[in-house]
């Protein structure tokens, strides 16, 4: 697939301070795209590169299959920042129309649009409401619609669920792979890794202003594995002889095993067999991605207590 934006080697520092110290990366269109760090680790610097506010130092931004260019190029993208971009005094309609008017769109194909995306999310009363009556929740819907409704090529969300409840969190979820299976590509900011792991196809860890991870959801698990499986049986395993695994943990109907050396979980999976354990479940534990990015942030193992203790359970 083509990628709608290369970052090039792009560096931007504040006096002392790297805020983007020479980090490249490759987005493909369509895809849906975690932009994870720390606070500080210069995710919103990167950010503001890709959407014009600030320029690189140096590096290069190719959007499109061109270098970047903001002025041309700022109606192809939406930016729904994590401070709420609205202004409170104005009405959420007029807000609506404005915002869409500086995407390039007239006023008839705004009002058009806006009508389309506020029957989708249950806003056709909050028309003359004003954005300061609003709640945080509220808000949050109107800032997403704002920042899609000129069907923008490259769609950036800083926490975009953040005062949300479970029903319009799944209304916008919805939205982005929408979005996404329509051929626009979503880069998603957020410190939720729950959400990453459910929505993300492909994501880049950034720490101290440089990249220190870029692969898939599946890819990066897949990397920072232990060889751990969690094993239900029907009863209490009584385990004979010598096992081709260790066993990490245990309770009456669940053990979670490593294969020693030079075994694998086919053999494993034999043994017990063998020993006529009725087997219920046999399944790989993957480490989180909340567990990969306190390892590799803070240079800590990643800990096996999470998931065995939640797997046990």
């Amino acid at each position: 697939m083509a990628s709608i934006l290369s970052l090039q080697h792009l560096k931007k520092y504040f006096e002392s301070q790297k805020a983007v110290d020479d980090i490249s990366l490759s987005i493909e269109e369509g895809q849906i795209f975690g932009l994870l760090g720390p606070n500080g680790a210069g995710k919103t610097t990167l950010i503001r590169m890709i959407t014009g506010i600030f320029y690189p130092d140096q590096g290069d931004i190719i959007f499109q299959g061109k270098k970047f260019d903001p002025i041309r190029d700022v109606g192809a993208i939406g930016y729904m920042p994590e401070e709420r971009g609205l202004y409170k005094k104005m009405k959420v309609g007029e807000q609506a129309l404005y915002l869409a008017q500086l995407k390039g769109l007239s006023h008839r194909e705004a009002k058009e649009k806006i009508g389309v995306w506020f029957e989708r999310f249950g806003m056709e009363s909050w028309w003359n409401k004003k954005v300061e009556d609003l709640s945080k929740g509220m808000g949050q819907k109107l800032q997403f619609v704002t920042t899609v409704l000129h069907n923008p090529r490259l769609i950036i969300l800083d926490e975009p669920f953040s005062g949300l409840d479970p029903v319009n969190s799944n209304l916008i979820k919805d939205e982005i792979y929408r979005l996404a299976a329509s051929g626009a590509t979503i880069i998603f900011s957020t410190h939720r890794m729950e959400q990453v792991e459910e929505i993300c196809d492909h994501i880049a860890l950034v720490n101290r202003g440089k990249k220190i991870l870029d692969g898939t959801v599946a890819g990066v698990k897949d990397q920072f594995k232990e060889n751990l499986f969690l094993i239900e049986t029907e009863g209490p395993a009584t385990l004979n002889g010598t096992p081709p695994f260790s066993i990490v943990q245990q309770t009456d109907s669940k053990l979670i095993i490593q294969p020693t050396e030079g075994q694998s979980r086919n053999q494993a999976l034999r043994y017990l067999l063998d020993l006529q354990i009725g087997i219920v479940s046999f399944k790989e534990i993957l480490p989180s991605l909340n567990d990969i990015f306190i390892k590799l942030v803070e240079g800590t193992p990643v800990s096996r207590s999470f998931e065995t203790k939640k797997d046990l359970s």
